[in-house]
């Protein structure tokens, strides 16, 4: 199992945090610039757990240095499948990870969700 989807899991988002590279390049299903560093994406990822109800992991596909994690989860009544794409550097930190939903009613219940908890 990989380290990020345990921290995760076990809802230790610090220790979550901890695995990004600090220069990490987040790339986000709803907006088209990506995020830098892990400054910027520590509230992000603090906002989305609380977000996402019965988040659960489902698959998880490794290739070292990539790793893509499926997870489901549920914003209020709308059902959304998504993945976590990682990439790591050598030592182990995640220095790129993209998020990727569906379907598209899923990705609106997100923004619309993350806006409230963001602004």
């Amino acid at each position: 199992m990989h380290p990020f989807r345990a921290a995760i899991e076990a809802q230790d988002i610090d220790a979550a945090l901890a695995l990004l590279h600090e220069d990490v390049v987040f790339r986000s299903p709803v907006v088209f610039t990506p995020y830098r560093g892990r400054f910027a994406v520590a509230p992000i990822l603090k906002a989305v757990v609380q977000v996402f109800e019965d988040f659960h992991y489902t698959r998880e596909l490794t290739s070292p240095p990539d790793h893509a994690l499926l997870f489901r989860a549920r914003i209020g009544d709308m059902h959304l499948e998504g993945c976590d794409f990682l990439q790591e550097a050598p030592d182990g930190q995640i220095t790129e990870f993209t998020v990727m939903i569906r379907p598209l009613k899923g990705i609106h219940a997100l923004a619309e969700a993350m806006q409230s908890r963001l602004a």
